[in-house]
């Protein structure tokens, strides 16, 4: 049982009653403050009186001894403190403070207010030990003066968050995140793995978590923090005065959160008052420097495929499903997380009740769908999501060229466990990416072969947007390729670099200092490249603009050559379709006399399209061999003479 309180604690004054008692006028003004005053007035001596209450505190002062132990402040601080604590939060104590100090404006207590009571007390050096001392120091006080007031009439103020603490009305600080969300979606091994670095926290130290995905290096942070019994404090911004005492007093565990461009240096910023460990958590690329030097690290791997398993599982809840997608996707836990939603969502559209909110379970389907849906902004502004379906009788191409595909497709679908009885030479620095050149003419089908390689594996296909990478600001291109690089890892997507050339480039001599920035960035992409662990694909028009030691690092090189005349009819007939008007021998002359790639033929299908659903009926020969005449025209060349010989066009 809890033993009673003597009533001698219970009718013990708050400090700052017998503080400000002190300075009761004997007799005089009738005024309610001043009634207050000398109703609190010490009929002792002040200084036998303070240590009596020293001695002896009521339990409601405990915080504030708490914290007064925990930074070692004076007694003129605890003083210091108690007035302010009071002034915030007790409208009539504010009221006595400003008569108090009358005809200075403002209900907070003034340093002059302090030195009074401590001379009351026989205290020497009161104004320099508030100045000099350790409340300020911490940020526990504030010593605000305006240009035209002396010394004494500074202001003391203290962070509003703390006062709330103090009074156990508060344990959070505005605008700083404390939610420990991702925490369920982090595998088992990872969440061991927190409690252990967790344990393993200097008391004033600080521990760098880096992941390829920033939500998921912010969740083990939290997990870290649960292993510890604190809670959260995400800090994304400037630090505000007072966070860390505020930090130390509600036992807050600080994380910053940088986004670090390769090179780039992130300071950690010190936190006065604050007597525990500090984390950052950030990406892959970057460095941390605590108090100069480099800080103890912890990085996230991705799970393996016991452990994917183990999340789908979780999210989906169905051991055969969970088992199949886990060998099909190679990605993060926040990646399964948010596919394992859309999946959800796809089999409720899809059970068939009246409002589309049937509580179906996924299917396979529904969790390949999800798959090649794809995480809505899982790459920023950085990438496009590129959502059309390519299937087989689509891409138009000759034996060998499918065949090399197909060896890519089997290359991207194993490549996990590729190595798996191989020589320790090959699995020596492995790294399960797939980096694959696809080169030709323009309009021979590469583009359409990377929808058709996304789509045989199931995964989302991003185009990247080289404006949105590329800026003219010195290393912003490299943060925004880290990123990119970063997020398509964490989310298991193909990227799609179109007219890589503009990126990838050869590195020139350098000249002047925008040749030297440009050969830093192609060899920032030389390297991310090669440790890049998931499937970039790269087109351009010619091999001979990529950097020998660029196309060294590439798994494939895959060629496109333009068409022969057995592929060109194969893709006039596959933009056709059924409904034209085209004999075999007409179909037949086109594919012998037009040398046009698959982009061309697709152009002029669609023209002669329009032509002749302006007149309501199917294409005929006349209606193509106008198109390709337009199309030649656009090349710049000349028909070729067998078309006008066809005589089926006006213009022939």
């Amino acid at each position: 049982m809890n033993a009673a309180v003597p009533p001698s604690l219970m009718s013990r004054p708050a400090l700052h009653e017998l503080l400000l008692g002190l300075l009761a006028p004997a007799q005089g003004p009738p005024e309610a403050e001043a009634t207050w005053l000398r109703e609190r007035a010490c009929a002792g001596s002040p200084t036998d009186a303070l240590a009596d209450w020293l001695r002896a505190p009521p339990r409601s002062a405990q915080p504030l001894l708490d914290l007064v132990a925990r930074h070692r402040l004076g007694v003129v601080e605890l003083m210091a403190l108690a007035l302010v604590v009071a002034a915030e939060t007790d409208a009539m104590a504010g009221r006595v403070v400003a008569w108090l100090q009358a005809p200075a404006p403002g209900s907070r207590p003034r340093l002059g207010l302090v030195v009074r009571l401590a001379e009351c007390l026989h205290i020497p050096q009161a104004q320099a030990q508030l100045v000099e001392g350790a409340a300020r120091a911490a940020q526990l006080l504030r010593i605000d003066s305006a240009p035209h007031h002396t010394l004494p009439e500074a202001t003391l103020h203290m962070p509003l968050p703390l006062v709330m603490a103090l009074q156990g009305r508060g344990q959070r600080w505005p605008g700083v995140d404390d939610s420990a969300r991702g925490v369920d979606w982090l595998t088992a091994s990872v969440r061991e793995d927190a409690a252990r670095q967790a344990g393993a926290l200097l008391p004033h130290g600080v521990l760098v978590v880096r992941s390829q995905h920033p939500g998921e290096a912010r969740a083990a942070c939290a997990a870290m923090a649960q292993a510890l019994g604190r809670s959260l404090a995400v800090l994304t911004g400037p630090v505000p005065d007072g966070l860390g005492a505020w930090a130390s007093f509600v036992q807050a565990l600080p994380v910053f959160v940088p986004e670090l461009a390769p090179g780039e240096v992130f300071d950690v910023p010190e936190l006065p008052g604050h007597a525990g460990p500090v984390l950052v958590a950030t990406g892959v690329d970057g460095n941390v420097n605590w108090r100069g030097d480099a800080p103890p690290e912890w990085r996230l791997g991705m799970p393996d495929v016991r452990e994917r398993q183990a999340l789908w599982q979780q999210h989906l809840g169905d051991e055969g499903l969970a088992s199949e997608l886990a060998v099909l996707q190679r990605g993060g836990s926040f990646g399964i997380a948010h596919t394992a939603t859309q999946a959800r969502h796809i089999a409720r559209l899809a059970g068939g009740g009246p409002d589309g909110n049937d509580d179906s379970p996924p299917t396979v389907a529904h969790a390949r769908q999800a798959l090649r849906v794809g995480t809505p902004g899982a790459l920023g502004s950085l990438a496009e999501l590129v959502p059309d379906t390519i299937h087989d009788g689509t891409l138009v191409l000759a034996a060998p060229l499918r065949q090399e595909l197909e060896s890519l497709a089997a290359r991207c679908r194993l490549r996990e466990g590729l190595v798996a009885g191989l020589g320790h030479a090959a699995q020596a620095r492995y790294r399960p990416g797939v980096r694959a050149l696809l080169v030709g003419p323009s309009g021979t089908g590469k583009t359409l072969a990377a929808g058709w390689l996304a789509t045989r594996l199931g995964l989302p296909l991003y185009r990247v947007d080289v404006a949105s990478v590329s800026s003219k600001y010195i290393g912003e291109t490299e943060k925004n390729l880290a990123r990119l690089f970063a997020r398509a890892e964490h989310s298991e997507v193909v990227l799609l670099f179109d007219e890589a050339d503009a990126l990838f480039g050869k590195r020139t001599d350098v000249k002047d200092a925008h040749d030297r920035y440009a050969n830093s960035q192609t060899n920032y992409l030389l390297q991310r490249t090669e440790s890049f662990e998931g499937i970039a694909l790269l087109t351009s028009n010619s091999r001979v603009r990529f950097d020998t030691a660029f196309t060294r690092r590439l798994d494939a090189i895959v060629e496109f050559p333009a068409p022969a005349p057995q592929e060109r009819r194969q893709l006039w007939l596959a933009h056709l379709g059924e409904q034209h008007g085209l004999s075999d021998a007409q179909l037949n002359q086109l594919a012998a006399a037009c040398d046009l790639a698959g982009g061309q033929v697709r152009n002029a299908t669609l023209r002669a399209a329009a032509c002749a659903g302006a007149q309501a009926r199917a294409p005929q020969f006349c209606d193509v061999i106008d198109a390709v005449a337009a199309e030649y025209r656009k090349l710049g060349r000349q028909v070729p003479a067998g078309l006008l010989q066809a005589g089926a066009t006006p213009w022939g």
